[in-house]
């Protein structure tokens, strides 16, 4: 996974609210296993006339060549509907990296973050003022101080991000190489604990007044004088 520090880029403004994952990415393309050209399938129906990639919609933003940029900034409550995390495929195929909307839905949320793509979710205030800069403003979404600011006015808000999420963005980590980079602390607590364990597995003995002796604490103990393992 790509890391991501900041990014400083045009938008593609899409004001719709409520815009679920099966308009994202439409169920009949959901069939591939691996994450490769899912782009080219992004908002699909929206994007063409009668399912077909040589008729697209002049209306609609993506196909508007004045709009461009890394950043997709779109309505409220967007990724709803179903869990797929194809929609999170085929925004990061397309080539978006940051996503600003007033809400999202949470699975989304986790599926984005868990492909490259960081949720910025704002004020409504402050959408409604991206929403009215023209096509040629800038934004730029700073993941170590949790910004994004319009580059024009510096016009800033901060954004949440969970703490692990936000380490495996800052390093391009995805789970697994968030473990293996994890590797050399791994084996330095597994060898201290293994010296703990052997330490305290050696037999407990006491002296004739049943107290423990050596390197053990030493307490009374009415029982008969005896070794044990634990």
């Amino acid at each position: 996974m790509q890391a991501f520090t900041i990014l400083q880029s045009r938008f593609v403004p899409l004001s719709i609210e409520n815009i679920d994952t099966d308009q994202i990415i439409p169920a009949r393309f959901l069939k591939a296993t691996t994450r490769e050209g899912f782009g080219e399938n992004l908002f699909r129906d929206w994007r063409y006339l009668d399912d077909d990639a040589a008729k697209p919609r002049p209306d609609f933003v993506l196909n508007q060549p004045q709009y461009s940029g890394q950043i997709l900034v779109a309505g409220k409550n967007f990724g709803c509907g179903s869990s797929r995390e194809h929609a999170a495929w085929s925004l990061a195929d397309y080539g978006f990296r940051v996503v600003v909307s007033s809400f999202f839905a949470d699975i989304f949320t986790n599926n984005a973050l868990n492909n490259g793509v960081l949720p910025v979710t704002v004020p409504d205030g402050f959408l409604q003022k991206l929403f009215s800069l023209d096509s040629e403003a800038t934004l730029t979404a700073d993941l170590n101080l949790q910004t994004i600011s319009i580059d024009a006015t510096g016009e800033a808000v901060s954004f949440e991000i969970n703490s692990y999420k936000k380490t495996c963005l800052l390093n391009g980590y995805d789970d697994i190489s968030f473990l293996l980079s994890c590797k050399d602390d791994i084996e330095a607590f597994e060898k201290k604990s293994f010296r703990v364990i052997e330490q305290n597995s050696r037999p407990l003995e006491f002296d004739s007044e049943y107290n423990l002796i050596g390197n053990h604490q030493h307490k009374k103990n009415n029982s008969k004088k005896f070794t044990s393992i634990y």
